[in-house]
């Protein structure tokens, strides 16, 4: 532990830690390591022989927006680790943030009428930085836990109420709100559903706000309406006295980066407000900056009782996750509620909350929220449109640093008429492969290419993205024209 006067000097270990990371590259065998994964570590979403028989990609460091894997490969990180690293790797900041805690009180549990400072702190700052209707936080661990905390508090708040039978909670298809049994379920993963005998009762869907594949024959401002009409016939089928709220992400994610038209949601606003049913955002990886503001509730103009958040929180130094709980909610489980009956061992942990307390801060002083808003979320909108004009891409869209184009065999007069490919051609897989053999991540959804690049990337860096980008469509396309697939 560092014997400095200055609370905030780095110690010894850190310094050593710094060092070590600018040094020589260290050098790793690579076969070894795959071997030693594919031996023991079962990763999520993933078919297990197919990796065995591949060898998973190995990935040893990173700093800024770049990521190097265990053959010396320098990579574009195109997707913030998973959605989730908005500042960047190599924050010394969040490591010695992370370090002083481990030294100072590296866990105790929020049980028993118990708290830490840390945790009491990021409670306060995730207040302020909220809309105004949000002053109360429950921790967990992910966003998975999180969207449990949701059915659990949604379904306690109308019992408490005395709406026993308000407990359907209504959905959106092709959502994604995490693995866990209630998220899985929440969801709308058709893939997620076909294991484990989900959705679990009380779950209905409704279609997503999808112009691509819904809006035919309509502007994008009249299927937004019709898109969130589709919540208030659900609610009709149900029964509005069954139902308790409706989840949806701001912009969905996983999904396949889903931008909604302007319309959709005020219109979904409006009906959760006619029949008193909550409204839960999703914001994952919409929250902390990722659209241009600090939650993308804000954007939409939209006020949601409840918030999921994860991810961009601590930018995936540390897990954590929680939910924001709105007045509505917070003053019947306060003054009304009794004990709540749930939580977990690391709700509130102090080392993720104080890596959260110094990511935030790092967010603010860099102005990385109003950057992304008035800087490099429009340039990445114009660099994404001008990929629009390869003959590959058939339709291209962004909001904040997020952004996907489609791969088309043929363009037409309009999106809506454009050829596609088969889906058992893997067309998108094809060039996902490109993407990361030459030194970029970008994910395919199907036939949707998507990035969600780390917010402190620069215009610099998003040339250099695009291009990178732009070279692996024509290799795509390459492929492609010698099946005679186009």
């Amino acid at each position: 532990m560092s014997t400095s006067n200055n609370p905030l000097a780095p110690s010894a270990a850190l310094v050593a830690s710094v060092a070590q990371k600018n040094a020589a590259p260290q050098v790793y065998d690579t076969a070894a390591i795959q071997q030693m994964d594919s031996a023991h570590y079962l990763h999520p979403f993933t078919d297990f022989q197919d990796l065995a028989s591949k060898g998973a990609r190995v990935m040893v460091r990173g700093d800024g927006v770049y990521l190097w894997d265990s053959q010396g490969k320098k990579i574009v990180d195109g997707m913030s680790g998973l959605w989730c690293v908005n500042v960047g790797y190599g924050r010394t900041s969040i490591s010695q943030a992370v370090y002083r805690q481990m030294e100072t009180l590296p866990f105790y549990n929020s049980f028993f009428g118990t708290t830490n400072v840390p945790a009491a702190q990021l409670a306060a700052k995730l207040a302020q930085i909220s809309p105004p209707q949000f002053q109360h936080v429950f921790f967990t661990s992910s966003g998975s836990e999180g969207n449990d905390t949701n059915l659990r508090m949604v379904r306690r708040y109308w019992d408490i109420l005395g709406y026993k039978e308000r407990h359907t909670i209504i959905s959106r298809h092709n959502a994604y709100h995490g693995s866990t049994v209630a998220g899985a379920s929440l969801g709308g993963m058709d893939g997620m559903h076909a294991q484990g005998g989900m959705p679990i009762p009380g779950i209905a869907h409704i279609g997503q706000p999808n112009y691509l594949e819904s809006g035919h024959g309509l502007t994008p401002e009249a299927f937004g309406l019709k898109a969130a009409g589709w919540l208030e016939d659900k609610i009709l089928e149900i029964g509005a006295d069954k139902v308790a709220a409706f989840i949806g992400e701001p912009v969905q994610g996983a999904g396949g980066v889903i931008i909604p038209p302007s319309t959709y949601w005020p219109e979904i606003q409006r009906i959760c407000d006619k029949y008193g049913i909550l409204l839960i955002a999703d914001e994952v990886i919409c929250g902390f900056g990722r659209l241009g503001r600090w939650f993308g509730s804000e954007l939409f103009g939209i006020k949601p009782d409840l918030i999921t958040f994860a991810k961009g929180v601590t930018s995936g130094y540390v897990p954590l996750g929680g939910v924001l709980v709105g007045d509505r909610v917070a003053k019947v489980l306060i003054e009304q509620g009794g004990e709540f009956t749930h939580g977990f061992t690391y709700s509130g942990h102090p080392v993720a909350c104080a890596a959260a307390l110094e990511n935030i801060r790092i967010i603010e002083e860099e102005q990385l929220v109003a950057k992304v808003a008035e800087d490099t979320g429009p340039y990445l909108r114009q660099c994404f449109a001008s990929l629009g004009e390869h003959p590959l891409v058939g339709y291209a869209d962004s909001c904040g640093l997020v952004a996907g184009l489609n791969l088309v065999r043929r363009k037409g007069a309009t999106v809506h008429e454009n050829e596609l490919f088969d889906e058992g051609q893997g067309v998108g897989m094809i060039c996902r492969g490109h993407m990361f053999d030459n030194g970029v991540i970008m994910r395919a959804v199907g036939e949707r290419m998507i990035v969600a690049p780390p917010l402190v990337m620069t215009r610099a860096q998003i040339d250099e993205m695009v291009g990178l980008i732009r070279l692996c469509l024509d290799k795509t396309y390459a492929d492609v024209k010698a099946k005679g697939w186009v």
